[in-house]
């Protein structure tokens, strides 16, 4: 669909809404005239957040793992709103530490929110998305084309997500809804500054990242090339868009050559890591919702 979506008097579920991402591409919907439907973890943050947003919006506690908190939350939402027009699947999370020295219940957690969560976000919405011939954005990260040591179950994640969306979009289409996927860079979240305020290898190796890839990215500047992919009811959405270019070359990016330069710092930077992370004891950032 070429033309533009106005996103006034829309209905806009956000999950993962308390902060960072989510909560900037509320602000940034509302402005746009959209009702938005706040959903997370923090009921404080949210219910600050629908009152700054003024009246028009709704919120609910809600965990993205959990069939019967979603439904609750949906039905909420159309009770409030009567409609649900977009849906962005944001609510993610990630580890801190390889696969070997982080608690096999913390990897799981990571695909359980960042994929599972995105399945159950989708089929609890689904009804009312082709009820109004709607669109999904569901976020994904340039992980799901790159990858460093310490990210395994993140990565895993977000190409899940991608390909995903990618299935999705060919079974709603004939029904009018449009299915979008997410590819973000490092954005400055709460997320992003909790890996690098305590991972120094994390912080170093950031820098040292090619091109693109090493770039951050404002909150804001991301809900809004996020907004503008809603609008466009874009198949992908790159932040920066010059990731566009990683994810084309992502088979020279995930090739033998590229690995081999990997891996001939990981033998290095894997032992700093971990012993970073054992030291620290915490597998989840401080601000992160995931705890164990």
């Amino acid at each position: 669909m070429s033309q533009r979506m106005s996103l006034a008097g829309k209905t806009v579920l956000i999950t993962g809404a308390a902060r960072g991402i989510g909560a900037e591409l509320a602000r940034q919907a509302a402005a746009a005239g959209a009702r938005v439907a706040l959903l997370g973890l923090e009921p404080d943050r949210l219910a600050a957040l629908a009152e700054t947003l003024g009246p028009g919006h709704s919120w609910a506690e809600c965990d993205v793992t959990d069939q019967e908190a979603m439904t609750a939350a949906v039905e909420s939402t159309l009770a409030a709103h009567g409609a649900i027009d977009v849906v962005v699947a944001n609510a993610g999370i990630a580890n801190h530490g390889t696969v070997a020295v982080t608690p096999p219940e913390a990897v799981a957690k990571v695909i359980e929110v960042n994929l599972i969560g995105v399945v159950r976000t989708v089929t609890s919405t689904l009804s009312a998305v082709t009820a109004s011939r709607g669109h999904y954005q569901l976020i994904s990260s340039a992980a799901a084309f790159t990858i460093l040591p310490g990210m395994t179950p993140y990565a895993a994640s977000k190409a899940g997500v991608e390909q995903f969306a990618n299935g999705l979009r060919l079974e709603l289409a004939h029904k009018g809804v449009t299915v979008g996927s997410a590819h973000p860079i490092w954005i400055d979240t709460d997320m992003t500054r909790d890996l690098k305020h305590d991972l120094g290898t994390f912080r170093q190796n950031q820098r040292r990242l090619p091109g693109p890839l090493g770039t951050e990215v404002s909150v804001e500047d991301c809900a809004s090339a996020l907004l503008d992919g809603i609008a466009r009811r874009a198949r992908k959405v790159y932040v920066p868009k010059s990731i566009a270019v990683v994810s084309a070359l992502r088979t020279l990016v995930l090739g033998p050559l590229f690995e081999r330069v990997l891996l001939s710092q990981a033998r290095t930077m894997v032992p700093q890591f971990e012993a970073e992370v054992t030291a620290s004891g915490r597998f989840f950032g401080e601000h992160s919702t995931a705890k164990i």
